[in-house]
C-alpha cells in the first residue's frame, strides 16, 4: 500500500519530519511510504496512494502559503477524496502555532473529501491527538527536532496501521 506524505520546508525540519514519518510508516509490513516536497511531488504515487499526510512550517500560527496555495490546486487532480489524510507541523517557538497549522490542514482535507486520522488517546501513550508538531532549534537553543523524531516515526506508524486497518477491508 503507498502513503504519501507532502511538505513545504523552508530550512529542513518540515523536510527532516516528513522523512521520519516515512520511517515510521514503513514499519508496517506491505507498505511503501514516501515524502515529497511540494516542488517534486511523484503525482502518480500520490493517486495510487490510498494516505497522504500534510505537513508545514508555522508561518504567524498558520501553514505556510506555499502549502496553502498548492493544496487548493493541486488536492483535485491528485485524487485526495476518499483517502486517508493527516498532517504535521514544525515550529521556531514552543507556542509558535503548530496545532493551528495542523488544524487548518486538516480543515482542508476534510473539504476536500479526505477521511482524517487522528490516534488520539485510541493508541496509548505517546498521545498524539491531531498530529505531530516539532520545535527546531533555530531560535530556542535548548529545543531542536531530534528531541521530536520519535514522535513523527511513531505517527507514521500509527497512521500506516489505521490505513492497513480501513483499506484491506474495503
Amino acid at each position: 500500500m503507498k502513503l504519501a506524505i507532502i511538505y513545504h520546508s523552508e530550512t529542513g525540519n518540515t523536510k527532516q519530519a516528513a522523512e521520519w514519518i516515512a520511517e515510521g510508516m514503513r514499519e508496517i509490513s506491505g507498505v511503501e511510504g514516501k515524502a515529497f516536497s511540494i516542488e517534486s511531488v511523484d503525482e502518480e504515487f500520490v493517486k495510487e496512494a490510498k494516505g497522504v499526510v500534510v505537513g508545514s512550517p508555522s508561518y504567524m500560527a498558520q501553514m505556510t502559503p506555499q502549502i496553502h496555495n498548492w493544496l487548493f490546486e493541486k488536492a483535485g487532480e491528485l485524487e485526495f477524496p476518499g483517502k486517508m489524510g493527516g498532517a504535521f507541523a514544525t515550529e521556531q517557538y514552543t507556542h509558535g502555532g503548530g496545532t493551528q497549522v495542523i488544524q487548518s490542514i486538516l480543515t482542508i482535507e476534510m473539504v476536500k473529501g479526505m477521511l482524517c486520522y487522528s490516534g488520539g488517546m485510541a493508541c496509548g501513550k505517546p498521545v498524539i491527538h491531531l498530529g505531530p508538531v516539532g520545535v527546531n532549534n533555530n531560535m530556542e537553543k535548548f529545543n531542536g527536532m531530534g528531541n521530536y523524531k520519535e514522535y513523527f516515526n511513531i505517527y507514521g506508524k500509527r497512521f500506516a496501521q489505521k490505513a492497513v486497518e480501513i483499506f484491506n477491508k474495503i
